[in-house]
């Protein structure tokens, strides 16, 4: 079980560091949109690759902190159920949504896109667009970076789970509070 708790311990802080790395790409892309705003309708002046950028940030944003959301319970869920249940049936929920919803559809993600991405690195994929960025390949493999995070916070709250179940204190579901509408 030692084991167990220190490879969640680990992929916490993995995914806590990039969630927290990845959160500030949104202020690169909020002012990377400022400025194409402002030269587009003041200036009359407008690059696609520019463009492009702060569209890419957001996949970037999205995809790699998937793994930080799951973390901090941040994905939606029906909480019908699960918001009055106690810590323990919280943790057989968890490892049940883990093991059966959340790791076989990241399996499916990661085959279904590795060829994909595998032909984009062949041909140095850039974009489409007439002046757009070069790398596309480079954006494209986030996808399974995607994959890889999201899995391993996955395994980390089955384990989390199980060492819950187990009656390990510090890996009991955390109670939320909700506020009255």
């Amino acid at each position: 079980m030692a084991g167990l708790a220190a490879f969640v311990r680990f992929v916490d802080r993995l995914n806590d560091v990039i969630g927290r790395g990845v959160a500030w790409l949104t202020l690169a892309m909020v002012l990377i949109a400022f400025i194409v705003v402002i030269l587009r309708y003041i200036y009359a002046i407008g690059w696609v690759w520019m463009q492009e950028s702060y569209v890419w940030l957001h996949g970037i944003v999205f995809m790699l902190g998937a793994g930080y959301t799951l973390l901090h319970n941040g994905h939606v869920r029906v909480d019908i159920i699960y918001g009055t249940a106690s810590p323990r049936y919280k943790s057989v929920i968890d490892l049940f949504g883990s093991l059966v919803l959340l790791l076989p559809l990241v399996v499916v993600v990661f085959l279904v896109s590795y060829q994909y991405v595998l032909a984009s690195w062949f041909k140095l994929e850039e974009s489409r667009e007439a002046g757009g960025l070069p790398g596309l390949f480079l954006l494209k493999t986030v996808i399974l970076a995607f994959c890889v995070l999201l899995g391993l916070q996955g395994l980390a709250l089955a384990g989390r789970s199980l060492l819950a179940l187990a009656g390990r204190e510090g890996f009991m579901p955390v109670e939320e509070e909700h506020e009255a509408l």
